[in-house]
């Protein structure tokens, strides 16, 4: 017989501000830039850490080797195969994209933030064949968890945004350098 739950629930209503930043580039050329400043997690070096017991510290200088512009890529999939069967033109690729250093950050106050790290970004290409970067502000998506630690996180996470969009050439929204 299952247990009744004695506890609550809570509901939480918070706005996410989603950035969509038109890439003067083609969508390969971009999608290109993008994998080669957000590099692949390493996956197999960062299990041999865990499997050896390594100390925080160790975990830190693999990420930052890991990630040169603080970004690892996480997964990522192209749609556009699949949407092309119902006849759809545009093109899309989606990313999980983050830094569990960062994460670290913020999960010490509430592991739950691992509902928005990694990040979801997408590069797609609309019918026009413009070429666009999207993705949520990450400190409208992080401010939710009303803690100041968190919160101050996000903020920090929207400055690294920023500073990758300009290493890559695009818009910077002032909304990551603007808190």
């Amino acid at each position: 017989m299952a247990q009744k739950s004695n506890g609550r629930i809570e509901t939480i209503s918070h706005q996410v501000d989603r950035l969509t930043v038109q890439v003067d580039d083609s969508f390969d050329e971009f999608r290109n830039r993008y994998e080669q400043a957000v590099p692949v997690f390493q996956g197999e070096r960062f299990a041999a850490l865990i499997e050896k017991g390594a100390d925080w510290q160790s975990v830190l200088e693999a990420t930052a080797e890991n990630a040169p512009h603080d970004w690892i890529l996480y997964w990522s999939h192209d749609f556009t195969s699949l949407m092309r069967l119902a006849g759809d033109r545009g093109r899309c690729v989606e990313y999980l994209m983050g830094n569990h250093a960062m994460a670290q950050k913020m999960y010490r106050y509430n592991p739950a933030i691992l509902l928005y790290a990694p990040l979801r970004t997408a590069i797609a290409e609309d019918a026009d064949d413009v070429t666009w970067f999207t993705f949520d502000q990450p400190s409208t998506r992080f401010g939710s968890f009303n803690t100041p630690q968190i919160t101050k996180v996000g903020l920090e996470l929207d400055h690294k945004l920023a500073a990758l969009l300009q290493h890559l050439d695009a818009l910077v929204p002032t909304a990551l350098t603007d808190c």
